[in-house]
């Protein structure tokens, strides 16, 4: 064997196994500096030997392949969704069921928390990755193979022994919450438009065309199933140790249980428990732990009748309103926005809150001051859900919908059968400009490089754009040297573009 090629093989092998110690059993072996030196030198390898790089290579983490159009493939198996429900009635329904058609009561669930982010299929043929798509419809989505791999908990090769020739793992890529919070910190720091949430920024990163970019979120994820034409277990809950044992993130929230009502203590217990997960979670999938009984239990024409998801009822809180701004979107709609005191709901801090219309302000009968209660639809979005009526400041004032845009004091119109006020001055209202412009050199239109928000603002503050057509009329002599001004109010509509 050539001697370059052995060095390649053997360090890609070392550094693999390196990263499941620390990732998966947190053991570390040795020094971030000696870690780094092998990796450096595996790269410098490669890059003077491009034939020579393994498919499992721990460079890849890093990314930098860039795609034009993700491939759709279709799933071998479609990836159906769960039937759900917020009743626990429906639990007992579904466990009577269960019993009925297997004629038995001599059967398992496990309970696994229900995560919230992107669903995916991973295929493994000889042990080595070789295919990742997204859930798409449930018959076929698109191939991002590349931005998983940069995940670094997902393995590149499977640890272990006993892995059939070829397998298939679905689970769901999440943000961690850390993960989150930093982004957002950096996109403040820069008066960026913030991420509106984790599940939205998990699916957006896995979209980017480019892995370099998905490398740097530190994205993760978490096995949950297994799909093998080989008999490799009798049992879901043996699946998920197989798992573990190749080398895959399995959460160690999942637990058997030997009947119904230990099922109802489960969900009981993380009901409370899981603001403390480093990610979201919306709720619990129970499964009919044997497999030879789910075969038997079979599918409805959407779900599978051995499983069930049941939804955490969304937490509430109440928190003082400090009043209603207005926010002007790209096509007029105007969309009002609560400012509370900030309150911490479900695991976040929460200031802001969207009314989304003038009917929901009627709806809520919204007054100055008022004490509202706040929810997060889905565990995700901060919405007011009522008014502490009995709470109210008796000299408190009802909140009156504006009558003219805030940016450019045009009067508002509203069409008949539309719930949104418009503002008609699409021309020369800056949101509006800055939003269409912002819009049509976006990643997923024109994807004009070098060219953010802060610096399409301060050409329109410079009144050297006012249109879409006026970025082909810039010249170098207008741009050069040319020093831009964010006021902070400018900072606060950039940052709150979007409200979560």
């Amino acid at each position: 064997m050539n001697p370059t090629l052995e060095t390649i093989i053997q360090l890609t092998k070392e550094l693999n196994y390196l990263n499941y110690q620390y990732y998966k059993k947190d053991i570390k072996e040795i020094s971030d500096q000696a870690f780094d030196f092998k990796l450096k030198t595996l790269e410098q390898l490669e890059r003077d030997n491009p034939s020579f790089v393994q498919p499992d290579s721990p460079t890849l983490r890093v990314g930098g392949f860039v795609s034009k159009k993700f491939k759709t493939v279709v799933h071998q198996t479609p990836m159906l969704s769960l039937s759900n429900t917020y009743s626990k009635q429906d639990l007992i329904d579904f466990d009577e069921r269960i019993k009925k058609i297997l004629d038995s009561s001599e059967f398992e669930y496990v309970c696994e928390l229900k995560f919230d982010g992107l669903a995916i299929s991973i295929t493994y043929e000889d042990g080595k990755l070789l295919r990742a798509v997204t859930r798409g419809d449930g018959i076929k989505g698109d191939d991002i193979t590349a931005n998983v791999k940069t995940i670094k908990s997902m393995p590149l090769v499977l640890f272990g022994e006993n892995w059939p020739k070829k397998l298939e793992v679905r689970g769901e890529i999440f943000l961690p919450l850390s993960s989150f919070e930093a982004i957002n910190k950096k996109r403040l720091e820069n008066n960026e438009p913030l991420l509106a949430n984790p599940r939205n920024a998990a699916s957006g990163t896995m979209k980017m065309q480019d892995s370099a970019i998905v490398a740097q979120r530190n994205m993760d994820c978490y096995i949950y199933g297994l799909l093998s034409d080989s008999n490799i277990s009798n049992s879901h809950y043996e699946s998920l140790k197989l798992m573990k044992n190749w080398g895959f993130n399995i959460s160690n929230t999942y637990s058997k249980c030997s009947n119904i009502d230990e099922v109802m203590m489960y969900i009981e217990s993380w009901s409370k428990k899981r603001s403390h997960l480093p990610l979201e979670t919306d709720g619990v999938v129970i499964k009919v732990n044997d497999l030879r009984s789910q075969d038997k239990l079979g599918f409805t024409s959407k779900f599978p009748r051995w499983a069930i998801s049941f939804k955490f009822e969304s937490e509430s809180v109440q928190t003082r309103l400090k009043g209603v701004t207005y926010q002007v979107g790209r096509t007029g709609t105007i969309t009002p926005v609560a400012n509370l005191e900030p309150i911490t709901l479900a695991g976040t801090i929460v200031k802001r809150a969207s009314l989304h219309n003038a009917n929901e302000i009627v709806r809520l009968n919204l007054h100055e001051n008022d004490l509202v209660a706040l929810e997060k639809g889905g565990e995700i979005i901060p919405k007011v859900t009522h008014v502490n009526i009995e709470a109210r400041r008796f000299d408190a004032l009802p909140i009156e919908y504006i009558h003219e845009c805030p940016e450019c004091k045009t009067a508002l119109i509203r069409i008949d059968g539309e719930a949104n006020h418009y503002c008609p001055n699409e021309r020369e209202c800056p949101p509006q400009i800055l939003g269409r412009i912002s819009h049509f050199i976006s990643r997923n239109a024109l994807n004009i490089e070098s060219l953010g928000i802060k610096t399409v603002q301060g050409l329109i503050q410079k009144k050297l754009v006012e249109d879409i057509s006026d970025l082909y009329h810039l010249t170098f002599s207008q741009l050069n040297g040319l020093m831009f001004e964010t006021t902070e109010e400018d900072k606060t509509k950039i940052i709150t573009k979007e409200i979560c």
